[in-house]
């Protein structure tokens, strides 16, 4: 089974990093490290799909892939 792709950069504005899945509508986390930004976003992860199984609502199968793996 393919996991979420989770895309992690540095923002100058929040002064850290950030993690992303976007698969996960607003699913995202911020670390001073970028493994801190991974940890924290695969707790965010976690609790997101928590959420959506506990009110129903689907949950979208990983897709999101970046260019760089797309088969042109």
């Amino acid at each position: 089974m393919k996991d979420y792709h989770i895309n992690i950069f540095y923002s100058d504005e929040d002064g850290g990093y950030i993690a992303d899945i976007p698969d996960l509508k607003a699913c995202s986390a911020f670390g001073a490290t970028p493994e801190e930004a991974l940890n924290e976003v695969e707790v965010a992860k976690a609790a997101w799909l928590e959420a959506a199984r506990q009110s129903g609502n689907p949950i979208p199968q990983p897709k999101y892939r970046p260019v760089i793996y797309e088969v042109g």
